[in-house]
C-alpha cells in the first residue's frame, strides 16, 4: 500500500503539470482531493465537454442562499487536472476536506483561521520564509522559479514536502484548521481500509506534513475522531457556476488568488522557452488589433531581451516581469497586454445537466434563445425591438433587473423611451450567480420569479413614488 501526498499551490500551472506527470507515473487506483466532502458527487462533471473552466462550485445554505462560498477552478488548477485525469480513466475521486455543512454551522470564533506562532503575532508566510532562506526577497518570483515554470512530477513534491515541514516547524494551527486536517487524515485512513493499494492525495502544500500518517508523532485515528466528534451540521447544497479569470486574482479579494491568471494559463498550455515567444506573438496580435505597431522584428527583439533580462536578474528562465519589461521596451502598450493577456476576461461555461438551481437553468435557456451569452467584459448592446430576437433580449434583461439580478443596465443611446431601440450596458459577474440562488425562492423561471418579486415590491410599497417605480419596472 502506497500513499503519495502531492502538495500543490491551488492555482499553480507548474503544480498542475507536476500532478499530471506524477499521476501518469504512480497510476493510483483512487485520487483524493482537497475539496469539501459534500461536493464529491459534483466532481464527476469535471472533464465534461460542456463544463469549461474557469468555473466554481458554489456551496450555500439551503434555507439561506445568501450564505455561500465559492471553490473556483481554472484549467491550470492542480485539483482540476487531477480530477479530470481520474474521471477520464474511470478511477474513483474522493473529496476529503471538511464538509461545507460543518463549515457553515461553525460559530464565528471557529472559522478556519490561518496559522499562528506560539508567541502570537502575525501568521507566518511560509513562501516568504522559504524565499528568504533562498536569498530571494520576492516569494512569488521564487515560487515561480522553483515550481511553476517547471513540472517535474514526483521529485517536485518530495522537495515541497521537505520545505513545508521546515516551514511548519514551531507553528500551531487554529481549531478550524485542525478539524480540516483531521478530516483529511480520516479520509486517507478510510481509503486504506477500503483496500486501495495506490493512493494519490492532492492537497495544498501547507497540509502535506500534517497528512503524513507515517511521521513520528502523527495524530492517531482516535485523536482525530475526538477532534471531529459532535460538530454541528446544517443542510447545504452545491451548484456549478461560471467564473472569471479576473475573479481568480488576489486583487479581487480571493484568498487563494493569483496575480496573473491569464499568464498562468499560458504557462500551463505552453511551458518552456517557446512559451515566451508565443506570449509575445499573442501580445503583438492584440496590439495590432488596437491599431498599434508590432512587427516580426519586434517579436525577435522582445524574445531576446526577455532572455537577457532573466540572465541579468539571475533567474533560471524569463518570468512574467521579464516578458512584460521586454514587450514594453520593444512594442509598448504594456497596460493593454497586462489587462487582457496577463489577467484576461475568460468566462467559463456550465452544461445544462450539471447541478444548478432551476432558475439558473432557465436563464441559460433564455440566453441561448435571445442570442445573448454572458461575457465578463463590459459591453454595450443595442437592441432593435422590432425583431423577435431583440424583444427576447429586452424581456430577459428587464426581467432580470426587476428580479434584482442586474446583468444589464439600461443607458441613454441612440433611441429613447418609447422608440424601437434600447441600449444596455451588460457584464456578467460571478456574484450574479449567488444573486440567482438567493432569488430562486421566487420561482423556477425568470418570468415567474420576476413577476413574484414585482408583486412583493408592490405590496411593500409605502408611497406613490415607490409604487410608480414598480409599475414602470
Amino acid at each position: 500500500m502506497t500513499v503519495r501526498l502531492l502538495g500543490v499551490r491551488h492555482h499553480g500551472p507548474g503544480s498542475a503539470r507536476s500532478v499530471l506527470t506524477a499521476l501518469d507515473e504512480l497510476r493510483p487506483d483512487v485520487v483524493l482531493v482537497e475539496a469539501p466532502a459534500d461536493v464529491e458527487s459534483a466532481l464527476r462533471w469535471v472533464g465534461d465537454p460542456g463544463l469549461v473552466p474557469p468555473v466554481a462550485l458554489l456551496g450555500y445554505v439551503a434555507n439561506e442562499p445568501g450564505r455561500a462560498i465559492f471553490a473556483p477552478f481554472a484549467s491550470f488548477s492542480p485539483e482540476w487536472q487531477a480530477i479530470r485525469w481520474a474521471n477520464a480513466r474511470g478511477i474513483p475521486v474522493r473529496a476529503i476536506d471538511l464538509p461545507m455543512a460543518v463549515t457553515f454551522a461553525a460559530r464565528p470564533d471557529d472559522e478556519l483561521l490561518t496559522h499562528a506562532t506560539p508567541g502570537g503575532g502575525a501568521p507566518p508566510d511560509p513562501l516568504r520564509a522559504l524565499a528568504a532562506a533562498a536569498g530571494d526577497p520576492d516569494p512569488e518570483r521564487w515560487w515561480e522559479d522553483v515550481i511553476e515554470h517547471r513540472g517535474d512530477g514526483t521529485p517536485a513534491f518530495d522537495a515541497v514536502a521537505e520545505a513545508m515541514g521546515a516551514a511548519r516547524a514551531g507553528t500551531f494551527s487554529s481549531a478550524g484548521e485542525e478539524r480540516r486536517e483531521a478530516h483529511m487524515r480520516r479520509a486517507i485512513r478510510q481509503a486504506i481500509k477500503d483496500g486501495h493499494d495506490d493512493i494519490a492525495v492532492v492537497c495544498g502544500a501547507w497540509h502535506v506534513p500534517a497528512l503524513d500518517l507515517d511521521v513520528p508523532g502523527a495524530p492517531t485515528a482516535s485523536a482525530d475522531a475526538a477532534t471531529l466528534r459532535g460538530l454541528a451540521r446544517i443542510k447545504v447544497a452545491a451548484a456549478w457556476v461560471p467564473w472569471t479569470h479576473r475573479r481568480l486574482t488576489s486583487a479581487s479579494g480571493y484568498g487563494a488568488g493569483v496575480d496573473s491568471p491569464g499568464w498562468y494559463r499560458h504557462v500551463f498550455e505552453h511551458p518552456g522557452s517557446d512559451g515566451v515567444a508565443r506570449f509575445l506573438v499573442d501580445g503583438a496580435r492584440l496590439l495590432r488589433d488596437r491599431g498599434l505597431s508590432a512587427s516580426p522584428d519586434h517579436l525577435i527583439a522582445g524574445t531576446r531581451l526577455a532572455d537577457a533580462l532573466a540572465t541579468m536578474r539571475g533567474r533560471p528562465r524569463p518570468g512574467l516581469r521579464e516578458v512584460l519589461d521586454a514587450a514594453d521596451a520593444v512594442m509598448g502598450g504594456v497596460d493593454v497586454v497586462r489587462s487582457e493577456l496577463v489577467v484576461g476576461d475568460a468566462l467559463g461555461t456550465v452544461p445544462d445537466g450539471a447541478p444548478q438551481v432551476p432558475l439558473a437553468r432557465d436563464l441559460a435557456r433564455l440566453q441561448k434563445s435571445a442570442r445573448l451569452q454572458p461575457v465578463a467584459a463590459t459591453k454595450t448592446v443595442e437592441i432593435d425591438l422590432r425583431t423577435p430576437t431583440g424583444r427576447r433580449k429586452s424581456h430577459l434583461l428587464h426581467r432580470l433587473l426587476a428580479l434584482g439580478v442586474p446583468w444589464g443596465v439600461p443607458e441613454e443611446g441612440r433611441g429613447s423611451s418609447g422608440t424601437f431601440r434600447e441600449t444596455w450596458r451588460v457584464a456578467w459577474e460571478p456574484e450574479l450567480s449567488v444573486r440567482l440562488v438567493e432569488r430562486s425562492g421566487y420561482g423556477s423561471t425568470v418570468e415567474t420569479a420576476a413577476s413574484a418579486r414585482l408583486v412583493e415590491r408592490a405590496n411593500e410599497a409605502t408611497g406613490l413614488a415607490e409604487l410608480i417605480g414598480v409599475l414602470e419596472a
